[in-house]
């Protein structure tokens, strides 16, 4: 039975969450009004999962996640508004240690909700099975993962202009605010980022990063020219793909296809990426996340010659997404989160040269 408790001021949107949650088989749930409530029942009835809104009266969610995370860690997944002010306090929590969110529906609750019912069962599903990354640590729950092989570290890839291609899912603000402010700010390559995330969370998520940052971190949103020491993050709810334009590599911000199932879509990345330049110009890193977006198609560039990293099990939020490359033999390496932006730029030194691995 998986315990789930649900936070929310408004009595409407606590009473279809726990409807929607009790259609599932597997599920007991409780509710509480704000987070001083919230706390006392996480001490009574000790949920594996908690849905947890922002704003709330006597405690807001922010204060009450941070209280949670250092008194008795567990999955949260924060319930958001669609607004600017609601996408800051999101990434903040997630930078606190949630492990995803939902966005709250607008208009009428029970019909908005349709549109969300799938997303967050799914997400509960997951956050209930998934390590907990706090300021302090990973907390890694009690149960088995795949085993993880590792092979030995390949050469560094040329000095010709290339590529680093991020595909991030579940877990993975808490994970590019590791990596990201780690790497240098004269790395010689662009690096484009797929994180699955709305559209309304993406250009919030950027700034937050660039401010964290060395390397310059913008959201992608028009035809731009890539360059190196800058870091493009998708806009949400559409895919990024490069292209040429006046012999020009260009990030490309398009509609999302509905080939791919994950948006901004890591396949797709790739596969434009592989279209142009050869494996030795391209590095591709897949981080924590549900699913298996981006694993096929970096694992056929990796074997014909594209450097790959996968993020390893025990700083991965969900070991989906890097399990799926490693499985089809796609990884060069397998590296906890906080070693990954060293290992890109030791690729990248000047005066590295790439042997066919």
């Amino acid at each position: 039975m998986t315990r789930v408790l649900v936070v929310d001021d408004s009595a409407l949107m606590r009473r279809h969450l726990v409807q929607l949650l009790q259609q599932q088989p597997g599920y007991d749930v409780r509710t509480a009004r704000n987070g001083v409530e919230a706390l006392a029942v996480i001490d009574e009835f000790d949920p594996n999962v908690v849905t947890l809104d922002v704003n709330m009266p006597e405690m807001d969610g922010i204060t009450c996640l941070a209280r949670i995370m250092v008194g008795s860690p567990r999955a949260v997944i924060m319930v958001s508004s669609i607004t600017e002010q609601g996408a800051e306090a999101t990434l903040q929590a997630l930078s606190l240690g949630a492990i995803d969110f939902v966005q709250k529906p607008d208009g009428t609750i029970s019909l908005s909700l349709d549109r969300i019912a799938a997303q967050l069962v799914a997400k509960v599903r997951i956050a209930a099975n998934a390590r907990i990354r706090t300021r302090t640590g990973t907390i890694v729950p009690p149960r088995p993962t795949a085993p993880v092989r590792r092979t030995p570290s390949p050469p560094a890839v040329t000095g010709d202009p290339g590529l680093v291609l991020l595909g991030v899912s579940t877990g993975g603000p808490a994970v590019l605010e590791t990596i990201l402010p780690a790497l240098p700010a004269g790395l010689p390559w662009p690096v484009l980022v797929a994180q699955h995330m709305p559209g309304s969370f993406t250009g919030v998520f950027a700034r937050r990063l660039d401010a964290l940052s060395a390397v310059t971190v913008q959201e992608l949103r028009t035809a731009t020219p890539l360059q190196p020491g800058n870091v493009y993050i998708a806009r949400g709810d559409a895919d990024m793909v490069v292209a040429r334009r006046a012999g020009v590599l260009t990030g490309l911000s398009v509609p999302s296809s509905e080939e791919h199932n994950w948006h901004p879509s890591v396949t797709r990345l790739v596969e434009s990426a592989a279209g142009l330049l050869s494996p030795a110009q391209l590095i591709g890193v897949q981080l924590t996340g549900m699913g298996d977006d981006g694993a096929e198609a970096m694992a056929r560039c990796h074997h014909r010659g594209m450097r790959t990293i996968a993020q390893d099990a025990g700083t991965s939020a969900v070991f989906g997404m890097p399990n799926e490359l490693i499985r089809r033999a796609g990884a060069s390496l397998v590296l906890a989160s906080d070693a990954i932006a060293g290992q890109i730029a030791r690729w990248l030194a000047p005066g590295r040269r790439a042997v066919a691995s």
